[in-house]
């Protein structure tokens, strides 16, 4: 860039510090198709090129105040578009893998229904029966594969109470699973 540019942009830059907001519509036309230029080779989508020029547009205004070189508004203006195109490709990654995960989470309400998902869901219908702390017991020790000392670690408590719980838990467990069966035959 032309250091006559860069005086050009410091102009307009102090102009605006010093409350012309006429310098505001100038510094776009300069800069603007630059902006949509250095998202594009990014993301390189046009759409959302243009979205990320006039959200970058937004952040500047609100912080051309601070800009203290009013001459480096170029490289302090193109590295906000640089970071904020860069966000944007994390933002459609993290979209991307929440739908890949969402496609995995449909895959498996589609599996055809078997006697063992039948037994799941009166497991986890009984597990709920439970007291709470008797639900937070079973599930750290037989889902997530906790150790007795791990989970009283977790919850603060003796490792005697988990024993009891984790007992009185199995035992509730047994009843409300042998009424189920019952009352389904």
């Amino acid at each position: 860039m032309k250091s006559s540019d860069r005086a050009i942009d410091g102009v307009l830059v102090e102009q605006y510090q010093s409350g012309s907001v006429k310098a505001i519509p100038l510094l776009v036309r300069r800069w603007h198709k630059r902006f949509c230029e250095k998202a594009f080779y990014i993301v390189k989508d046009a759409d959302e090129a243009k979205d990320i020029a006039q959200d970058c547009w937004r952040t500047i205004i609100d912080k051309l105040e601070t800009l203290k070189d009013p001459k480096s508004f170029g490289g302090w203006a193109m590295r906000i578009v640089h970071t904020k195109s860069i966000d944007a490709i994390r933002n459609k990654q993290k979209e991307w893998k929440k739908k890949e995960q969402f496609k995995k989470e449909i895959g498996r309400l589609d599996e055809p229904y078997t006697e063992r998902t039948k037994l799941k869901q009166e497991l986890d219908k009984a597990i709920k029966q439970l007291p709470i702390e008797q639900q937070h017991v079973i599930t750290l020790f037989y889902l997530n594969e906790y150790s007795l000392k791990e989970i009283a670690q977790l919850l603060n408590i003796k490792i005697g109470t988990v024993k009891s719980r984790l007992f009185h838990a199995r035992e509730k467990l047994k009843t409300i699973l042998k009424l189920i069966t019952y009352e389904n035959t």
